[in-house]
């Protein structure tokens, strides 16, 4: 079946990693031919790219489905699909609620779509859920942007947290070799990118499965051996990585953050909870005092770094002086950003069937009493870069004004300034603060030999 005039459009739902796959996805379906549509009501294929993290993302994939769906009754060649994480947790259920649906896939089976979609155009309806070792990345992904790209370097996790779908969808953990992860950074060099991001469901865990330990005892593949390899990749500036794990991060991986100065001094380490009995109930495996901590130690190394978190509030049993130990530990430490969330019952996690489950009254009330702490310290956090120098990688025209462009600091702050986005997109422009909101600032551009004579003096 030729499909050199066909369209097709991907709407991604949830975490980095889906937006990953989503542009590997997309990647695969250019080289069969198919132009992206950005209006998804002319595309002759749609994607949903699914997250099952929380309740809310779901249905609204079912909403979605439900229209285009709808839709197909009149366009009978229309191409459905459904991907990741709702995907390889529904399976064929999702037939059943939606039969109109073409193909079913866990995010296991990025990859393989070709293959997946030959069967689909021969007729068949196909449900790609069962567990696979992952093939390698020999797609092209499509990538969104042209200065920033994302680089998987371990799928799955083998961590078994209570409230958590991810194991169940993302399967087993499995590291790429640094080989091949080193390989595609230099090809993105060589494409212009000047920022990765490594991506990891638990990236700390990163070369556990894979062979080898030096002689005295030490695994010969960690995630700070890795970042030591890549570090140095011709064309690429700064080097981004998520999610960690608190239960890994080691003081080594802290040390080397601090040596290699393409290495982001921007952390981002979920705790979930500021009480170690509700901790215990997650099966987190640390305690508040082992991440304050890290924290801690951290900021010995690297007094400026930029630390941001996600904790889960209305977890089942937790009682008020629980949640008051979560807004000390916000307080005590002083996010850059938190993304919060109320706990969503997921099906086939332990927590999902527990008693004790907390109201939605409960729920909401703590979520906008954590919110506006965080808020209030991210403010606080923001003044510290106010008369500062900071250099900014320019991404993009800054949307609601057309004079200004917009980029991101070291530490990951949303920086907008002056600027035309034609002469000064993937420059990293050195840029005096002069306004600091809670979670974005503006400044004004600094001429090169001024900046250099401050930074000097600083």
């Amino acid at each position: 079946m030729t499909t050199s005039k066909r369209s097709y459009h991907i709407t991604t739902f949830g975490c980095q990693m889906n937006k990953a796959d989503s542009e590997r996805m997309a990647g695969v379906l250019e080289d069969m031919g198919f132009e992206f549509a950005a209006d998804p009501n002319q595309a002759d294929l749609i994607l949903y790219n699914t997250c099952t993290i929380r309740d809310n993302a779901e249905q609204k994939v079912y909403s979605y489905l439900g229209r285009q769906a709808k839709r197909k009754h009149e366009k009978p060649d229309l191409t459905l699909i459904v991907a990741g994480c709702v995907a390889q947790q529904e399976g064929e259920a999702l037939l059943r609620r939606v039969p109109e649906l073409d193909l079913v896939m866990g995010p296991q089976h990025a990859n393989r779509l070709k293959d997946l979609l030959q069967q689909v155009f021969d007729g068949n309806q196909v449900v790609a859920t069962e567990a696979v070792h992952i093939m390698e990345d020999i797609t092209k992904p499509r990538r969104d942007s042209s200065v920033s790209a994302w680089v998987n370097v371990i799928y799955g996790c083998n961590e078994r947290c209570t409230y958590c779908v991810v194991p169940n969808v993302r399967g087993v953990e499995q590291s790429r070799t640094p080989e091949a992860i080193r390989a595609e950074i230099e090809e993105l060099g060589r494409q212009g990118y000047k920022e990765i991001t490594l991506l990891g469901q638990n990236i700390d865990a990163y070369g556990r499965d894979l062979p080898g330990t030096t002689p005295e005892g030490r695994h010969l593949h960690t995630f700070t051996d890795l970042l030591y390899f890549v570090h140095d990749v011709p064309g690429i500036e700064r080097i981004r990585f998520a999610t960690s794990h608190p239960r890994y991060f080691t003081e080594r991986l802290i040390r080397a953050c601090a040596e290699l100065p393409k290495i982001c001094k921007h952390f981002h380490i979920p705790f979930q909870s500021g009480d170690n009995e509700v901790l215990k109930r997650m099966a987190r495996g640390y305690t508040h005092e082992k991440y304050r901590r890290i924290i801690e130690t951290i900021r010995t190394y690297m007094p400026d770094a930029a630390i941001s978190a996600d904790a889960i509030v209305g977890f089942p049993g937790e009682t008020e002086a629980q949640f008051e130990n979560t807004l000390k530990l916000v307080e005590d430490i002083g996010f850059d950003i938190l993304n919060t969330a109320a706990y969503s019952p997921r099906p086939g996690t332990p927590a999902a069937l527990w008693e004790e489950q907390i109201s939605e009254e409960v729920k909401s009330d703590r979520l906008q009493r954590l919110n506006h702490l965080v808020a209030i310290k991210a403010a606080e956090r923001s003044q510290r870069y106010l008369g500062r120098i900071e250099q900014v990688l320019v991404e993009e025209q800054n949307p609601k004004d057309g004079s200004q462009v917009m980029g991101r600091t070291d530490g990951n702050r949303l920086t907008f300034f002056q600027g035309d986005i034609n002469e000064l997109k993937g420059q990293i422009v050195n840029v005096k603060i002069t306004e600091v909101r809670a979670f974005s600032l503006t400044g004004e551009p600094v001429p090169v030999a001024q900046s250099v004579a401050r930074l000097k003096i600083g």
